[in-house]
């Protein structure tokens, strides 16, 4: 089993913008959605995952993971079986030092909402963020794609 150490940020700015070295179309939905785990589906650019995640940390900084590519035709399928509340979002990737930051611009009912992600190799590792980046929102369950499928950020 793999594990995913990452922190999660607001964004306070659209300079990210002008620094992103690719951009990109997501769209996800849910098969199971629950605080033990969660079975996602989602097509990026033009390849498709589906990805387990299982329970977060006490301070949601750590989660087990385990993704696996789709074919279009799996993911076309799939995708009708998730639940209602599905994520639309442009990704921005920023290189900063020797990390990526990922920056998800929301749209549909997640309108407005802009997080930044880094995923880091050690929990206590120290990472200064960009003047772009705002408050730390790590572990704040509101802010996990998967709630914002069931409680979008228009509805807060």
């Amino acid at each position: 089993m793999l594990y995913e150490i990452e922190r999660k940020y607001l964004v306070k700015n659209n300079d990210f913008e002008g620094l992103a070295s690719k951009q990109y179309a997501i769209l996800q939905g849910y098969i199971c959605n629950s605080e033990a785990n969660t079975v996602r589906i989602r097509k990026k650019g033009d390849q498709a995952f589906i990805t387990i995640k299982g329970a977060s940390s006490a301070d949601g900084l750590i989660r087990p993971e385990w993704e696996q590519m789709l074919d279009t035709n799996s993911f076309e399928m799939l995708w009708q079986l998730c639940l209602p509340g599905k994520i639309e979002k442009t990704r921005y990737e920023v290189q900063h030092g020797n990390h990526c930051l990922e920056v998800d611009v929301f749209h549909g009912d997640n309108e407005g909402l802009i997080v930044a992600e880094i995923e880091l190799k050690a929990a206590d590792e120290v990472v200064e963020m960009p003047d772009w980046v705002g408050e730390e929102v790590t572990g704040i369950a509101k802010y996990y794609n998967s709630q914002l499928a069931v409680c979008p950020y228009k509805d807060w």
